[in-house]
């Protein structure tokens, strides 16, 4: 289907403290999972662009991970990520959890926000478990500190008030050719998607320090002669004794991981999947570049 005249496209950044519930937004907002959602803080590691294509208008919605002190290389390059994102962008939408409210990481992301020169949206995310009294004096609290184009109060979990942001994108992005076909939801390659799946499966499998040390990669997508998918992944731990907890006693929780990662893989693709999961030690992986260019991560020093 060809372009609509007079289309209109433009990025929106979200940015956050870790758990402020951006994943859970672009998935809302997209309406299917783009980004993978756990209970555990920076989930998230590079960019990952939702794609909503509303009339004439195509709003690409960029998920950032959370912005907090970083320790390691990894937070380092995560929190670069995140920052690049918000400059890159037409709108920069500042997530709070309504319920921590002004926290010593929200407070840092007031002070980085100064900086970015676009305009900036205050979205209060998990409404419903705050008293409306409280929100109010959040949200004049935040916007007192610094200037937002429009206040947005809503829930992504259960979807209330996610389409009044959407709508309000989608009048206010710049005129402009759509950068994604209208039926691309996200600019994750197959096997990209399958191998962020598997890591949502692994961190909601194990709930030791392991998955932070932890990264999940496609070797092989090969799309089969009868139209299923063949997925080869090596899930790199930097411990032997990792190692040990991931596979499981008997290999038990590594073909949970597996049948987690598989069940949703299928849903997702709508073709049979053959899933085939590997463990391997790499000490030193998070000082690999390598790994830093298959997480779309720039490699910092």
């Amino acid at each position: 289907m060809s372009e609509p005249e007079d289309t209109r496209c433009g990025f929106i950044a979200l940015v956050g403290a870790p758990n402020a519930g951006k994943s859970t937004l672009l998935n809302a907002l997209v309406g299917t999972k783009v980004s993978i959602v756990t209970h555990k803080a920076q989930t998230t590691r590079a960019q990952i662009r939702g794609v909503v294509t509303e009339g004439a208008a195509q709003i690409v919605f960029i998920d950032t991970p959370g912005i907090f002190a970083p320790k390691r290389r990894l937070d380092r390059a995560m929190v670069e990520s995140a920052w690049t994102g918000a400059g890159d962008a037409d709108f920069v939408a500042l997530i709070v959890d309504a319920e921590r409210g002004v926290t010593a990481e929200v407070e840092a992301l007031l002070k980085g926000l100064e900086d970015i020169r676009h305009p900036r949206v205050l979205v209060l995310n998990k409404i419903d478990l705050i008293p409306h009294e409280k929100l109010l004096g959040l949200s004049a609290d935040l916007n007192a500190r610094l200037k937002f184009e429009a206040t947005f109060m809503l829930s992504a979990l259960k979807g209330s008030g996610v389409k009044d942001f959407l709508d309000w994108t989608a009048e206010r992005i710049p005129p402009g050719p759509w950068h994604f076909p209208e039926d691309q939801l996200t600019d994750l390659t197959l096997a990209i998607t399958a191998a962020e799946v598997t890591r949502e499966k692994l961190f909601l499998r194990i709930h030791e320090e392991i998955p932070y040390n932890a990264t999940v990669e496609t070797e092989k997508f090969t799309i089969q002669k009868d139209g299923s998918y063949r997925i080869d992944q090596v899930i790199y731990v930097t411990r032997d004794t990792h190692k040990k907890i991931v596979l499981g006693a008997g290999g038990q929780t590594i073909k949970a991981i597996g049948a987690d990662s598989r069940k949703e893989l299928m849903e997702m693709y709508e073709v049979p999947v053959h899933l085939f999961l590997f463990v391997k030690v790499r000490e030193k992986w998070a000082d690999d570049p390598e790994r830093y260019r298959e997480m779309g991560l720039e490699w910092t020093k």
